[in-house]
């Protein structure tokens, strides 16, 4: 991750919270009174972000601010203190809300990644992330993605090549998607195509490409495709994944499972700061 976009991302981020100036806090406080800020978790979770983006909106606010913080990736219980700040108390104030919704937001992608890599423990199998993330924050919520085991898809839409089920309606078909791919796009970029049917599979071996996504298949639909592939591509489960059915999911032989809930539906983790 470039700390320059990171860095770029934090600002913006303070800005929209801050405006022009915390006009309760500057009330109050003059720039001299000293205080402590602590970070106490609310519930179990996956740390994420806390040590790193969280702890950074504190040292943007005010540079001398002093940082302790647990490790990203760390369990912690009910009543724990995950990070200490010290320094100004107007600064501690500013920095409050967009280091908590950081913190709550990446440590609750994180304790769901960390479920699903659970659930496929021991199988020869990767959890993905996707690309529905939220806007702006997808530097961000992947890098959590990786805290809690998982690993990340594309970035963005120049990673890699990905035909999908509206590319082989508009060409007309996967073959001839692939051959407009192969003469217009970069040698050096993998090319994956999303089957909804074995027919499909079936097709797609026949081209020259690397992986294939099996799209909201059922397992045995899946099993079969493995059979068909007999090791030759990539394959990809994606569609329909949850904690109840991924292990079944794993089992049926796939490459890779990608699951957008990573981070489109992870729940926030409880987080509050007190000033002591």
């Amino acid at each position: 991750m470039n700390p320059l976009n990171i860095d770029e991302a934090l600002v913006r981020f303070l800005q929209e919270d801050i405006g022009n100036g915390d006009v309760t806090s500057d009330a109050i406080f003059n720039p001299e009174q000293i205080g402590t800020a602590q970070f106490i978790a609310k519930q179990p979770f996956l740390t994420a972000g806390i040590e790193t983006f969280a702890s950074d909106i504190f040292r943007l606010v005010n540079p001398d601010v002093t940082i302790d913080s647990l490790p990203d990736g760390q369990r912690v219980s009910p009543g724990e203190i995950v990070l200490t700040a010290h320094g100004p108390v107007l600064d501690l104030l500013k920095a409050e809300r967009v280091s908590l919704n950081l913190a709550q937001r990446l440590s609750g992608i994180a304790t769901l990644t960390a479920d699903f890599v659970e659930q496929i423990a021991l199988l020869p199998v990767k959890i993905v992330d996707t690309r529905k993330t939220t806007p702006g924050m997808r530097l961000f919520e992947k890098y959590a993605v990786r805290i809690g085991g998982g690993h990340n898809h594309r970035f963005n839409l120049s990673d890699g090549i990905l035909i999908k089920d509206n590319h082989i309606a508009a060409a007309g078909s996967i073959s001839r998607a692939v051959r407009q791919v192969r003469s217009n796009a970069p040698h050096t970029l993998r090319i994956e195509v999303e089957a909804d049917t074995l027919d499909q599979v079936k097709e797609c071996l026949e081209c020259d490409i690397d992986a294939v996504l099996l799209d909201n298949m059922d397992c045995e639909t899946m099993r079969n495709a493995v059979s068909l592939n007999q090791g030759k591509l990539l394959l990809e489960a994606s569609g329909g994944i949850s904690l109840e059915n991924v292990r079944e999911v794993a089992e049926t032989g796939v490459n890779i499972i990608s699951v957008g809930a990573l981070t489109h539906s992870a729940t926030a983790r409880d987080i509050s700061m007190r000033i002591v």
